[in-house]
C-alpha cells in the first residue's frame, strides 16, 4: 500500500492541501483514494469547521489521476446532445441531463461517491452525521461552461423534492489540465453579509472543494469566462443530503437556487429567473425541457 502525506500550499487566495502520490500498481486500483480518506477525515475535520466563510476544504491531487484522466476521455463535448442548457443572465452553463447520459466510466465513478464507504469519510469529516447520496444527482452530474458562461454568487436550492430530503454539502471535482489564471472561471466563496469574497479558487485538475450549505453559503464564478473558444471548464458535481435540517441554517421553506449582487453590481434578474425562482425545481426542468428549441 502506498503512503500518502498532506503538505500545505502557500497560493494567493487559496490554500489547498497537496496530496502526494504514487501510481497504484497494476491489479490494485481503486476508484476511491481510502488511505488518503482516512488521513484527511482524521487530521482535517478541525480545519474544515473553522474555515470561512463557512466550512470547507479544497485538497489537491485527492483521486488517482488515471480515474480523472479516463473521465476526460469520455467526457462529451458541448455540442453533444447529452446537455440540459441553462442560459439566463445569472446562470449560463450546461449540465448533464439525466443518468443514462453520462459515459459508463464517470457514472460508476460517481456511483462511487455515493457508496457508504464515501459517505462515512464525508461524515467524519464534515461532523454531519446521517449524510444520503443523491442516485438522481438532481443539479449536479457533470458541468460544463464554455467561454462567455458563468454562475452569478448564489445559495443552491435546498431541498432535494423527490426524497424530500434537506441539503447539507456540496463536492466539486476539477477536471481542467492546463487551466491558466487569464482564462478566469475561480470558484468564489463570500462571507454571508455578500459584502466581502473571502476566497478564491482556480478549478485546476485534480483540485477537489468539499463545502457545507446553507442559507448564507454564497459561492459561484459571477464573471464571464476568458477561455479559449475550444476550452472549457469541466467539473463533476455531487450533493449530499439528511432527513433533518441543519439546526444553524434559517430555510424552513424549500427554496431555488437564489441568486445575490456582489457590492456594485447591477444586474437585473431575468424574467426568466423570476418564473424560475416561483417554480419548483422538478416542474422548471420539465418545462424547461419541454419548450427547447
Amino acid at each position: 500500500m502506498r503512503e500518502a502525506t498532506l503538505v500545505e500550499a502557500d497560493k494567493e487566495m487559496d490554500h489547498p492541501v497537496q496530496l502526494a502520490t504514487r501510481d497504484r500498481p497494476e491489479g490494485a486500483r481503486e476508484l476511491l483514494p481510502t488511505r488518503r480518506m482516512e488521513e484527511v477525515a482524521t487530521t482535517l475535520a478541525k480545519g474544515y469547521s473553522e474555515a470561512q466563510p463557512f466550512p470547507h476544504i479544497v485538497l489537491d491531487n485527492f483521486f488517482d489521476e488515471w480515474i480523472l484522466d479516463r473521465i476526460l476521455a469520455e467526457f462529451p463535448r458541448p455540442g453533444e446532445g447529452v446537455w440540459e442548457k441553462h442560459d439566463i443572465a445569472e446562470e449560463i452553463k450546461l449540465q448533464s441531463r439525466h443518468e443514462r447520459y453520462i459515459p459508463t466510466f464517470t457514472r460508476q465513478f460517481l456511483y462511487s461517491l455515493n457508496s457508504a464507504t464515501f459517505l462515512d469519510f464525508l461524515e467524519h469529516l464534515t461532523a454531519i452525521d446521517k449524510l444520503i447520496g443523491d442516485p438522481r444527482f438532481e443539479g449536479g452530474g457533470l458541468h460544463q461552461i464554455t467561454r462567455g458562461g458563468k454562475l452569478a454568487i448564489h445559495v443552491d436550492f435546498n431541498r432535494q423534492r423527490y426524497f424530500g430530503l434537506n441539503r447539507r454539502l456540496n463536492l466539486l471535482v476539477y477536471l481542467n489540465k492546463g487551466w491558466k489564471e487569464e482564462y478566469g472561471g475561480h470558484f468564489e466563496l463570500w462571507n454571508s453579509e455578500m459584502s466581502q469574497m473571502v476566497k478564491k479558487i482556480a478549478p485546476v485538475f485534480n483540485r477537489v472543494v468539499i463545502f457545507s450549505t446553507t442559507d448564507t453559503s454564497f459561492h459561484g464564478h459571477p464573471d464571464p469566462l476568458n477561455c479559449p473558444a475550444d476550452t472549457s471548464r469541466k467539473s463533476l458535481a455531487l450533493y449530499y443530503y439528511t432527513v433533518g435540517a441543519n439546526t444553524a441554517a434559517s430555510a424552513d421553506l424549500a427554496h431555488n437556487t437564489l441568486f445575490q449582487k456582489r457590492p456594485g453590481e447591477r444586474f437585473r434578474s431575468s424574467s426568466t429567473q423570476l418564473v424560475r425562482d416561483l417554480t419548483p425545481p422538478i416542474l422548471w426542468r420539465m418545462l424547461s425541457r419541454r419548450f427547447k428549441s
